[in-house]
């Protein structure tokens, strides 16, 4: 490869990498903090969604990932501080105009994992899968409105 084109390659690649997300510098790194708090979550959630749409259903894999949503689900919330509306955060500023409404969001979100956590106790395939559609809608809710796209 000629110099001059590996440079411009090498440029490309440069310049491309410094057009990534901003780092989270704040004391405490919060909204890495709730990023990191969102993506734990989801590691277990998606996996449980995954089972019930290719009918690959096990039920104690689907109780392990439910226990470990459950365990999981309070982590985000406190990074959510006054001072925390800024560059990496994906939040909208609703978050922080409308704390009344994102705080029903968040207790619909509980409700819903607490009726996921009943279904798998009661080991019904159709409740749970009703009670899984409920966590994720809970979750398509609070996105709509309080998550930048």
């Amino acid at each position: 490869m000629p110099a001059v084109l590996r440079a411009v390659l090498i440029l490309s690649v440069t310049l491309l990498a410094a057009c990534g997300e901003p780092e989270d510098t704040r004391p405490g790194q919060p909204v890495k903090q709730r990023q990191q708090a969102f993506k734990d979550i989801i590691k277990s959630f998606e996996p449980m969604g995954v089972m019930l749409r290719k009918g690959s259903y096990d039920a104690e894999r689907f109780e392990k990932f439910t226990a470990e949503l459950v365990a999981k689900r309070d982590l985000p919330w406190s990074h959510f501080g006054p001072d925390t509306n800024y560059p990496p955060t994906k939040a909208t500023a609703e978050v922080w105009s409308q704390p009344e409404a994102f705080a029903k969001e968040k207790q619909g979100f509980l409700i819903a994992t607490d009726k996921l956590q009943a279904a798998v106790a009661g080991k019904d395939k159709g409740q749970i899968s009703a009670a899984y559609e409920t966590v994720h809608d809970s979750c398509k809710s609070c996105h709509k409105q309080f998550k930048a796209r």
